[in-house]
């Protein structure tokens, strides 16, 4: 008999909305903020970066569906829950990688804010360049400033949201199916942005869980 070998999850960037995790339960939440906070610290307190990286890479080894059941059903503005949203952001744009670039291209555009700034995507962003973004995004996380790291995705998910929103006008008339699936996704991601924008700020104030 073969040797069976464990393939990563691949999920297209239109099923992240409805990833669940397991039954909500005191006991699941308990887990959550656990291991997010034995992973962040290890991680933050291994001087190589060996283990950062290996979080980093972890979603293209394993998929997202272990971390779906450990964190997806912590609350939004937990240490937990924005670790959820960083690795979601990450899926989305190694799976997409061109439609993140349009969005993110179209957002920047469009945005009159910082925002852009902010997530310090080169201009403009090549689908390669947002790849790398995101994973130094996260890097910063596990070796850097954790509040940075936080803020930097959220100014990413507002840049995100202004493009898909304008794209989604686009398509309103011509393929009104397309314009739905990226008014949904400009919802979820303004979400993510005010949870990951709050959870910055707790951790701050030392009160991030």
């Amino acid at each position: 008999m073969p040797e069976q070998f464990h393939r990563p999850v691949r999920r297209p960037s239109a099923a992240f909305d409805n990833l669940v995790g397991s039954a909500d339960s005191a006991e699941t939440i308990r887990v959550a903020h656990a291991t997010a906070s034995a992973l962040l610290t290890r991680a933050r307190e291994d001087s190589s970066g060996e283990s950062a990286e290996r979080l980093i890479a972890f979603t293209a080894e394993h998929g997202i569906d272990d971390i779906a059941e450990l964190w997806a059903q912590a609350p939004a503005v937990s240490l937990p829950g924005a670790l959820w949203r960083l690795y979601l952001l990450q899926l989305a744009i190694h799976t997409d990688p061109q439609t993140s670039a349009l969005l993110y291209e179209r957002g920047r555009v469009e945005l009159g804010s910082a925002d852009a700034v902010v997530a310090g995507a080169p201009v403009p962003a090549s689908p390669e360049e947002l790849v790398a973004l995101i994973d130094t995004i996260l890097r910063g996380v596990f070796r850097g400033d954790f509040s940075i790291a936080l803020d930097r995705a959220a100014a990413f998910c507002r840049v995100q949201v202004s493009g898909a929103t304008h794209v989604a006008d686009d398509y309103e008339v011509t393929v009104p199916e397309r314009a739905t699936e990226l008014t949904a996704r400009a919802r979820r991601l303004h979400l993510y942005a005010n949870d990951l924008t709050a959870a910055a700020g707790l951790w701050r104030s030392g009160g991030l869980t």
